[in-house]
C-alpha cells in the first residue's frame, strides 16, 4: 500500500499549521506584552491567569481526541474539525486582543474569559492537524515528507509573526498600540480561517480501522504500555515549555538586558533558519532514524543556548545571534520531527493493543503542548515578578537576572531533560514490522 500524497494536498494540510502559527503564534509571542505594558495588567496577574487556563487544558484537549475517535462522518473523523471550528476560532482570536474600557476588575475577567475561550478553541482545531497524519497515508517516508512540509509552512506563520507583528502593530496603531495589536490579529485571523478551510477542502482520511467509532474505555488500551507515546507527551510538555519561555522573553531580553530593542525583528525573523533543517528532515531521518534525528535537534539548541549566554556576558552580540541561529536549526528538527513521531505512537499503540485512537493519543500532544506553553508563560512571568519587574522601568539586577534566566539557562535546561526522555523511545527499530502487520488490517479510502 503506497498511500502517496500529492503536492496539492501536502501543503494544503500544511496550511493548517500556517494558521494555527499566524493566530496563536502572535497569542504566544506577544500576549504577555500585550497584558502587561499595552493593556494595563499587573505581571503576576498575567502568571495566574497562564497557569488557570492551562489547567483547564488539562481536559479540553483529552475530550476533543475523545470526540474525534468518536466522529465518523463521510470527510472522516478529523477534517471536519476545520470545517466546523474555523470561524469560531478565528472571533475569539479577534476578541483576546480586544481592549473594552473596563475597570481593573473587569479587564481581568475580560481577559480570562477570552484567553480560556480562544485555548478551548485552538485544542478544537489544532489537535485534528496531528490526529488526520496517520489517517492521510501509511507510508513511513511519506508522513516523514507530510510532517516536514507541516513544520515548513508552520514555519512560514511563526515567520511572519516574528517578521511582520510589530511593524505591523506599529503602522496600523500610528501609536496605538491597542488598535494596532487588534487590527493585527483581525488581519492574522482572517487569512488563518480561509487557509483552514483550504486544508479542510483539499486533504482525505484514507487509512481507517475497520471498528470505526472508538470508545474512550478502548481508547485507553492504546495508551497501556506505549512507552513511546509517554516519551513524546514528556517532550512535547518540555519542548514547549522551554520553547514558549524563550519566546516570550525575547523582547524582555533585548530592550533591558541588552539595550538593543532594535534588534528584536531581527532576531525573532531568524525563525527561518529552523526551515534548513526542516528541509534536510527527510534524508537525514531516513539513514539515521527519527529518534536520533531529533536528538541532533536537542543537541543544537542546547549548545546554541550556552553560545548564547556566554555571547552576552562578553557583550558580543554577533555571538548572541550565532547562539540565536545554531538554536533555531535545533529548532526544526524537533518541531519537525514531533507530530510524525507522534502519529508512529498511534500505530505503535494499535500494533500493541489491536485499538487505534488516533484523536485521544494525539489529543495529549496538544494538551501537552498547550500545558508546556502555559506553565512556561506562567513561570517565566511568575520569576519576573518575584525579581521585581516593573514594566517601562529601568530594572534592578534582580530582574536582568531573572529575564536572562529565563530566555538563556531554563530553555536549555528543559532541552537537556527532554534528551533524557528521547533514550527511551525504541519506535525506529520496530516500524517496518508494525507497518506490515497493520497493513493487513486496515481499509483503505480512494482519494
Amino acid at each position: 500500500m503506497n498511500n502517496v500524497v500529492s503536492w496539492k494536498e501536502r501543503v494544503s494540510y500544511g496550511l493548517s499549521d500556517t494558521a494555527s502559527n499566524l493566530v496563536f503564534g502572535l497569542i504566544t509571542t506577544y500576549l504577555m506584552y500585550f497584558y502587561t505594558d499595552v493593556y494595563g495588567l499587573s505581571v503576576a496577574t498575567v502568571g495566574t491567569l497562564f497557569l488557570v487556563a492551562r489547567a483547564i487544558d488539562a481536559f479540553d484537549g483529552p475530550l476533543f481526541g475523545i470526540l474525534i475517535d468518536r466522529t465518523n462522518t463521510k470527510w472522516g473523523k478529523s477534517r471536519p474539525y476545520f470545517l466546523w471550528l474555523a470561524v469560531p476560532f478565528s472571533v475569539l482570536a479577534v476578541l483576546t486582543f480586544t481592549t473594552p474600557d473596563l475597570s481593573p476588575a473587569g479587564k481581568v475577567i475580560y481577559a480570562y474569559v477570552t484567553y480560556i475561550l480562544v485555548g478551548i478553541l485552538y485544542s478544537g482545531i489544532n489537535i485534528p492537524i496531528t490526529s488526520i497524519l496517520p489517517s492521510l497515508t501509511n507510508n513511513s517516508q511519506e508522513r516523514t515528507v507530510l510532517g516536514s512540509v507541516r513544520s515548513i509552512c508552520g514555519n512560514v506563520g511563526s515567520l511572519v509573526v516574528s517578521v511582520a507583528a510589530l511593524p505591523i502593530v506599529s503602522v496600523l496603531g500610528s501609536g496605538n498600540d491597542k488598535k494596532g495589536f487588534f487590527l493585527t490579529m483581525m488581519i492574522f485571523a482572517g487569512i488563518a480561517l480561509v487557509m483552514f478551510l483550504i486544508t479542510f477542502k483539499n486533504t482525505r482520511e484514507r487509512v481507517q480501522s475497520s471498528k470505526g467509532i472508538v470508545r474512550f474505555k478502548d481508547g485507553v488500551k492504546a495508551i497501556k504500555g506505549n512507552i513511546p507515546w509517554f516519551v513524546m507527551i514528556i517532550i512535547n510538555l518540555i519542548y514547549f515549555l522551554a520553547f514558549t519561555i524563550r519566546q516570550q522573553t525575547t523582547v524582555y531580553y533585548f530592550n533591558y538586558n541588552l539595550n538593543r530593542s532594535d534588534l528584536v525583528p531581527i532576531v525573532m525573523s531568524l525563525s527561518f533558519v529552523s526551515m534548513i533543517s526542516i528541509f534536510f528532515i527527510p534524508t537525514i531521518a531516513k539513514h539515521s532514524g527519527k529518534r536520533n534525528t531529533m536528538a541532533l535537534g536537542l543537541g543544537l539548541g542546547i549548545f546554541g543556548q550556552m553560545i548564547t549566554g556566554i555571547g552576552a556576558h562578553a557583550s558580543n552580540i554577533t555571538a548572541v545571534i550565532s547562539g540565536t541561529i545554531v538554536v533555531q536549526l535545533g529548532f526544526g528538527f524537533i518541531f519537525g520531527l514531533m507530530s510524525v513521531m507522534l502519529a508512529d505512537t498511534v500505530d505503535y499503540g494499535e500494533w500493541k493493543s489491536g485499538v487505534r485512537a488516533q484523536g485521544l493519543l494525539t489529543s495529549a500532544s496538544s494538551f501537552a503542548a498547550k500545558f508546556g506553553m502555559g506553565i512556561g508563560g506562567a513561570v517565566s512571568a511568575l520569576i519576573m515578578s518575584h525579581a521585581g519587574y516593573t514594566p517601562g522601568s529601568v530594572q534592578s539586577s534582580a530582574a536582568l537576572t531573572a529575564i536572562e534566566f529565563n530566555f538563556v539557562w531554563l530553555p536549555a535546561i528543559g532541552f537537556a531533560i527532554a534528551a533524557l526522555a528521547l533514550c527511551f523511545h525504541h519506535v525506529d527499530k520496530h516500524e517496518t514490522q508494525i507497518i506490515r502487520e497493520l497493513n493487513k488490517q486496515h481499509h483503505t479510502v480512494d482519494a
